[in-house]
């Protein structure tokens, strides 16, 4: 199954509403949000809030919806429960959640001390376990890297939505694969993607869905798509570790002022070829992965929609 990959960073929530329209007429069967308070760039230049677009996006279309958040900063793990639990009340069986540890980029405009990555995997387990114990109808006081004094969530659906781990490490997929629901994950070499899925199988995943987000940059020329990956997601090439660690959208611009556009290719599929990007799609198809979430990281989402709509949708198999 693919579906289309919602970027608060780059558009408008009002413009991203009408992109997701168009991407379920299109034909795909499935949309994931981001959730940013401040964009990865300048250029750029967006930030909506995701969980008010949520409500209004899965009242107007048929389609699932999921969301990568951080729990345990800017969001309390009980009010990320409780909003999450009115969406899957309002519709049943179409939301799922994606939790990760987190940048600095967003969290930090907390004021608090930004933990290191071990301390914050930590975190996000007990942020897991609280909000698993609200929507299971429990009275929470919890007492950790976050606290919850008596909480109790009035309003909850009849089945919680699933809980999803948004990790890339091959040592975080292990771990992750002991309490998750399932993986979302970044695309990567087919070999290293292939890896992580025997890593998280093996870890406690078997049985569980793994979802994929793939960047890809496509336009109607080669030239344009090149283009667009480096105007508005060239700060990918920093890698996990870096990005996690970064405050402001202006120093993710000066650092990517140097980054080669040819270099992109090693982490953006960059095409104008709708062959290959088909090629592409049913090669981490073939992997076993239950869904796919296309991010075009260009600023023609309508071209794109329509294009792989008329073109790569129709054309893959699994």
């Amino acid at each position: 199954m693919i579906g289309y990959y919602a970027s608060h960073e780059q558009f408008r929530p009002r413009d991203l509403l009408a992109f997701t329209l168009a991407a379920e007429a299109a034909g795909f069967r499935s949309v994931l949000s981001s959730d940013h308070f401040h964009p990865w760039s300048e250029t750029q230049g967006e930030s909506g809030f995701a969980w008010s677009w949520l409500g209004a996006a899965m009242h107007a279309t048929t389609i699932s919806f999921g969301i990568i958040t951080a729990p345990g900063y800017r969001y309390h793990p009980a009010v990320l429960a409780q909003g999450a639990a009115t969406l899957a009340d309002m519709f049943p069986g179409r939301f799922w959640m994606g939790i990760g540890s987190g940048e600095v980029l967003n969290e930090g405009i907390i004021g608090e001390r930004w933990p290191n990555r071990s301390e914050r995997n930590e975190r996000l387990l007990q942020c897991a376990g609280v909000m698993r114990d609200l929507w299971a109808g429990a009275r929470v006081t919890f007492d950790g890297h976050i606290r919850v004094d008596r909480a109790h969530l009035y309003t909850r659906p009849p089945e919680p939505p699933l809980l999803f781990a948004a990790a890339n490490a091959c040592s975080t997929v292990e771990w992750v694969a002991g309490w998750a629901d399932g993986l979302i994950t970044l695309a990567k070499q087919v070999c290293e993607l292939k890896e992580s899925i025997e890593l998280f199988r093996k870890g406690g995943g078997e049985g569980k869905r793994i979802y994929l987000k793939l960047d890809i940059a496509y336009a109607r020329t080669e030239e344009e798509a090149l283009r667009g990956a480096w105007e508005q997601w060239r700060n990918l090439v920093f890698g996990g570790g870096l990005i996690t660690e970064i405050r402001s959208p202006a120093e993710f611009d000066a650092m990517g002022e140097h980054v080669d556009r040819e270099e992109l290719r090693q982490h953006i599929r960059v095409s104008s070829d709708l062959s290959l990007h088909t090629e592409w799609l049913q090669t981490f198809l073939d992997l076993g992965v239950d869904k796919i979430y296309l991010h075009n990281v260009t600023d023609d989402q309508s071209t794109f929609i329509e294009d792989f709509g008329r073109e790569v949708l129709p054309a893959l198999v699994g």
